[in-house]
Order: structure tokens, then sequence, then C-alpha cells
């Protein structure tokens, strides 16, 4: 029973897909859904695509594990990502009317930085999606007892997400992510209600976490340690800024306030929410005591999905696979989508100018099945890595490499392309330099945080200085003529 009504729930999407596919014209329609969502879906869509298998499994495993300050990375730090969006970049990103992040670059910058840029954010998408990749080998190896290997579980999941993204695009994506949304909030609220039964009350949940002290989120008063947190923090909150899929929701809506307000909401909202799956693990290990704490060490992603599958009756277990899986294929299809759709956009079309929109709208459909073919090897390749880690190492190279030419083009008017192109390579350069196997730098400062200032730093020089330059120059040259 809990098998088929799987099944069908991945049929259902796959059918909205597909229906999706239909109303698909051009690239605007696959890419942003035609620049036409109202604002639930914004939220939706935007809180489906932070809400993935790190959320339910690896957050709160690391929450009952080191407590709130184990997690600055996620949620927090995701969370305020797209809170910021929404204040300082959607409304200005919304008006200049691009396809892709990777268009801004060109425009300010020129063709160079652009696929530089580019690249950096395609390159931080494989951490991601083969995390929820993983996931999802994960989840179909548990339903059937490991009946399905979880490498086998991998492929089925790509395929059953691949198929409705080829077709259906961002509409298919967002249309989904509406309805997933609904099944994950609906199934974890029912879970947490039962689970508090189990455990005894809301109240002995709190007790449990402070007794455990989880409640603490501070570093200790030591540079190092200061150091790293901050490091951790801007890790997500700055390095998703410039990420494609970020964009697509903000260039969904309708309208330039819809963006704002669909990306505050949609930040919030996923802080507040990522807490239900922790308080479903913390009333794990109430009622499993030590076993949980074991499997948590051991293999902590499988702590939230043995709880269910052990201590609950197969109505729970269905509402929670339905909102496990929700959560998993909303934040897989978005990030499958959106590396493939600035790869044609920025890095392709450069390669091939003069394409029509119908062959770049094939070309997009390729690069999604080429793509996650790629991840899928990824995903096998990097088995044993745990999804929460895949993800916080995702935006490392965004962080170094794109945020800074992307806030200070839009805030600092002398930014200009020679300041970008240092930064880029100052900020590279420096996290490469901080990396455990080169130096023993990165073991007290870190290299995330060092080639975030690195950059700054490069874009401030390189655009200053010949300026600078250029005005000591023109006096002399005044003299000379007169």
């Amino acid at each position: 029973m809990l098998i088929t009504s799987v099944v069908l729930y991945l049929l259902g999407t796959l059918g909205l897909g597909v229906w999706a596919g239909t109303r698909i014209k051009n690239t605007s329609d696959f890419a942003v859904a035609g620049r036409s969502l109202p604002l639930i879906m914004v939220i939706t869509t935007t809180f489906a695509t932070w809400f993935g298998a790190e959320t339910v499994m690896g957050i709160p495993a690391k929450f009952v594990q080191g407590g709130l300050g184990a997690l600055v990375e996620d949620p927090f730090g995701a969370g305020t990502c797209l809170i910021l969006v929404g204040l300082f970049f959607a409304a200005r990103l919304y008006k200049l009317n691009l396809l892709t992040i990777g268009d801004y670059y060109r425009a300010r910058y020129g063709k160079g930085i652009e696929v530089f840029c580019s690249a950096a954010i395609i390159l931080s998408y494989l951490g991601w999606v083969a995390a929820q990749i993983t996931a999802l080998g994960l989840v179909f190896s548990v339903l059937t007892g490991g009946a399905m290997s979880e490498t086998a579980g991998m492929i089925v999941g790509t395929l059953a997400v691949l198929i409705y993204v080829v077709i259906g695009g961002f509409l298919a994506v967002a249309i989904t992510d509406f309805i997933q949304m609904i099944v994950l909030v609906v199934g974890l609220s029912i879970i947490a209600v039962f689970s508090a039964k189990l455990a005894g009350g809301t109240g002995a949940v709190i007790d449990m976490a402070n007794n455990a002290n989880l409640w603490h989120f501070l570093p200790d008063a030591k540079f190092t340690d200061i150091a790293f947190f901050v490091g951790s923090a801007v890790t997500m909150m700055l390095g998703s800024i410039p990420q494609q899929d970020v964009y697509q929701r903000v260039m969904s809506a309708k309208n330039a306030p819809t963006a704002r307000a669909g990306a505050v909401i949609g930040g919030a909202s996923y802080i507040i929410f990522a807490f239900v799956p922790m308080f479903v693990v913390a009333c794990a290990v109430i009622v499993m005591g030590n076993d949980a704490l074991e499997l948590a060490k051991s293999d902590y992603q499988r702590v939230l999905p043995t709880f269910v599958m052990t201590k609950m009756p197969l109505i729970m277990q269905i509402l929670f696979f339905g909102a496990l899986l929700s959560a998993i294929k909303s934040t897989s299809s978005a990030t499958l989508l959106a590396p493939s759709t600035s790869f044609t956009e920025n890095i392709l079309k450069n390669l091939r100018p003069g394409m029509s929109d119908r062959q770049q709208l094939l070309a997009m459909r390729v690069t999604i099945v080429v793509f996650a073919s790629l991840v899928l090897a990824y995903a096998i390749a990097m088995k044993g890595t745990s999804i929460y880690d895949l993800v916080s190492s995702a935006y490392q190279v965004t962080l170094v490499g794109a945020f800074v030419p992307l806030v200070t083009g839009l805030y600092w008017k002398r930014a200009t392309t020679q300041g970008a192109i240092l930064s880029l390579v100052a900020g590279i350069a420096t996290w490469i330099v901080f990396f455990p196997q080169i130096s023993p730098l990165g073991e007290v400062f870190p290299g995330q945080l060092a080639g975030l200032l690195a950059a700054f730093a490069g874009m401030f020089i390189g655009s200053l200085a010949p300026q600078v330059l250029k005005n000591r120059h023109e006096p002399h040259k005044t003299a000379v003529s007169v």
C-alpha cells in the first residue's frame, strides 16, 4: 500500500508535467514561465527551492547533534538569502527583463565575465543536485526494505524528475511545486503532532532540547570560532544569491512587487518551517532513545525515515514519504532546470550565435538530459558523502566568484570590467590557497570567507586603480599641451 501510494504520487506529478508541456511555446515560457506567476505560486516555488533533502533529513540530525549553532548555514543562512534577494535584488533584476543571471553579467561587464560566472554557477549545482539524487536513492531503498539498492533508486528517482522537467520546463516546476508544497506542509505538520504524542507531549520535547543545550546558537568568543561561524553563515546567505534557480523565481513573477514579496515571504517561511522536521527528530530521540542518537552519528540521513517506518502507522508513513518526496522532487527539478538554462543562454549561444528560439528550446531540453546524466554519475561516485555536506559545499564557488560582481554591479556605479576580472581571480585563487590539501591556512580561517574578502578587494582595486592613474595622468598631459 505504501509503495503503491508513492508510485501513484509520482505518476501524478509526471502527468502535470506533460500537461504543462502543452503550454510551452518559447524559451521564455520554458525558462521563466512567461513572467506570469501570481504571488502564491512565487512563494511556494521559492520556498520549494530550498526545502529539499537536507532540510528533512540533514538539518534535523545536525540539530540533535550540535544544536542551533550547527545550522547557521542552513536553514538560517539559506532562508536569509531569499529575504536579501527580495529586499535588495528582486526589483532591480526584474526591471532588466533578462532570461538568466548570466545575461546580467554580459550586460554589465561583457561576454568574458558572462561565460566565467555562468560556468561557476553551473559547477555549483553539481553538489546540490547530487544531494537530491542521493536522497531519492535512499528513499526508494528504505521504501522497498532494501530490495532496491540506493544506486538503482538514484536512477529511478532521476528519471521520475527528469521527464516532467524536460517536457514542461519551469511552468511544470512551478505547478508541481505548488502541489508538492501543500503535501509537504500538511504532511509534516500532521506527523509533528503525532510525533509529539509518541514523545509524551510538546513540553517533554522542549525539556529534552533545553537539557541537551540544543538552543545554543552563537559561537565561543574566540577569533577562529567566530570566523568559521561567519564563514558558514555567508556561504549560503550570499553564495546562493547569484544562482539561476533563485533568479528564475524572481523573473517568473507577474511584476516586480510580486517578485520582491514572494522572495521575502518564501525565505521567512523556509526558516520557520525548517523547525518542523527538527521537532520530529527531537521526538525520535525521546521515543527511540540511544538508537536514534547512534543512528544520528553513524548514518544520520536515516534517522527520520527509520523513526517513521518503525514507530508510526501506515497512514503516517504515506504522509511522510509523500512530504519527503515533495521536498526532494521540488528542489531537484529546480536545480536540473537552472544550470541547463544558463548553459544554453550564456555559453552555448556564445559558441553558436544566431540560434533561433526553437533551436534554443531544443538545446535547453537536451542540456537538461546531459546534465542530469552527469550529476547522476557524480552522485553515484560520491555515494557515502552526507547530503548536508554535498549541499553546503556547492555554494562556495559562487560566493567567491560570482557574488561580488553582481552586488557591486547593481549598487556601485564605478565597478568596471577590469574590477570584475580581478575580483574573480583574487577570490577564487585565495579560496583555493586555503584548501586543506594545499596549506594549513584553512584550519585557522575559513577559505570561503578569505576568498570573499579578496574578491571585494579585487573589485575595488581593479575598478579604482585605473581611474586614479588616469586622473593623475590627465593634469600632466594638460601642462605639456599648454
